[in-house]
């Protein structure tokens, strides 16, 4: 069991106990306390996979793009013309809880939907769920999930983006959650481990719905990452895209393992990701490092089951960090450790625009993304800096279930 950087005693406890059922373990610099699985953790099983350890947000991930753009082609004129590009960005790209996408050429004739996993669905369920999962393909979400427009170290536009497969993962997720504690599909459960044989009926049927999120999550980001590319103006030059919630098929250790990923970025030598900070902090493109064989950073890379982080993960819930507030009326039951103010100050500091974005998702409910970048001993290394300059999230007031 390998721990990258330093965590609290709850999520180390997760931890040890995903290791008492895994052949492998590992969590990542941006750990911290999920469900039964902590965030940043890595398990890798024997014929095997856990559903709570995928998550019920399948397949999220980040996408970016290089762009032919520079920052200096916005002009003099900068902070109106990205004042204007992060409206449109709004106004485009579908944000919030279970929303369909507001554009006429988001690919719903995707061949994903014809594929024969979807038998694996109920009959009397299958066509309300093919029906949302049209509907919101490429859609955003709320939460941590956004839509950002970069500057990298050379004055390079990037535009990146962060959701998963929205509610088509989540009712899958709570579905074999359901069934594989004995239940029927659709009823609320206890989050609890449940882990399925692959060559059982519901480990089969599971891992093609949960590889079928996955090409829905593919297709969703890209769609939205290359509308914002062709909105501002820009074409294409390269493309890095990662899931960070997901199980995969790979051999350590000379044995084929399902490895499981939660909230953290495959990373094999070689192996470029996108990896966000935070609404105000700069983000990174990485590459797996190519070390000697035999050195200590290829242990590490080994012990870390080939993964880093996902970002630069949260230090206060989301409700430290917002307070209760009675979701029908507004009122204030217990105030947050975040203030408007302080989000706010910090953005502008940085020089971002910002639309939407809650407490919750401010500055300071995060931990630096340098220092768990750091934390990863030079497994990855760091090849663009992205400094954001538009950050668009849904408002503050939206609630989304699909979140990571």
């Amino acid at each position: 069991m390998r721990v990258f950087g330093e965590h609290e005693g709850n999520t180390l406890a997760q931890l040890r106990d995903v290791a008492t059922r895994a052949e492998h373990a590992a969590l990542m610099a941006d750990g911290h306390l999920g469900y039964v699985m902590p965030i940043g953790g890595v398990a890798a099983y024997r014929d095997q996979v856990s559903v709570v350890g995928v998550g019920f947000d399948i397949a999220c991930g980040n996408a970016a793009i290089r762009t032919d753009l520079r920052g200096a082609d916005f002009g003099p004129e900068d902070r109106v013309s990205l004042g204007a590009i992060a409206d449109e960005i709004n106004d485009v790209i579908s944000f919030g809880l279970g929303r369909t996408n507001k554009a006429d050429d988001a690919p719903v004739d995707h061949p994903l939907f014809d594929d024969p996993a979807w038998e694996a669905v109920p009959a009397g369920k299958r066509h309300d769920l093919l029906k949302k999962a049209r509907a919101q393909l490429g859609t955003v979400g709320s939460g941590n999930h956004y839509v950002d427009v970069f500057a990298d170290q050379e004055d390079r536009i990037w535009v990146g983006v962060h959701f998963g497969s929205r509610g088509f993962g989540h009712t899958v997720a709570s579905a074999f959650l359901a069934l594989g504690q004995g239940r029927q599909w659709g009823e609320r459960v206890p989050e609890r481990e449940v882990l399925l044989p692959l060559d059982s009926p519901l480990g089969h049927d599971y891992y093609g719905l949960m590889e079928l999120a996955g090409r829905y999550a593919y297709a969703g980001r890209e769609w939205a990452v290359r509308k914002v590319v062709d909105l501002i103006g820009g074409r294409e030059l390269e493309l890095v895209h990662n899931h960070h919630n997901f199980a995969w098929r790979e051999t350590h250790y000379g044995e084929e393992y399902i490895v499981v990923r939660k909230g953290a970025t495959p990373a094999f030598p070689g192996q470029m990701g996108f990896i966000g900070g935070s609404m105000g902090d700069d983000a990174v493109i990485v590459r797996g490092a190519k070390p000697g064989a035999g050195s200590e950073i290829d242990k590490l890379q080994r012990e870390a089951l080939y993964s880093t982080v996902h970002g630069a993960g949260r230090v206060m819930s989301r409700t430290a960090a917002r307070g209760k507030v009675k979701r029908k009326t507004g009122k204030v039951i217990r105030p947050g450790k975040v203030s408007p103010e302080m989000m706010h100050g910090w953005v502008r500091e940085k020089g971002v625009i910002l639309r939407g974005g809650g407490l919750d998702e401010s500055p300071h409910v995060y931990r630096r993304l340098p220092d768990v970048l750091e934390a990863q001993g030079g497994t990855i290394e760091v090849l663009h800096t992205l400094r954001p300059l538009v950050v668009v999230m849904a408002g503050a007031d939206v609630f989304d279930p699909y979140r990571d």
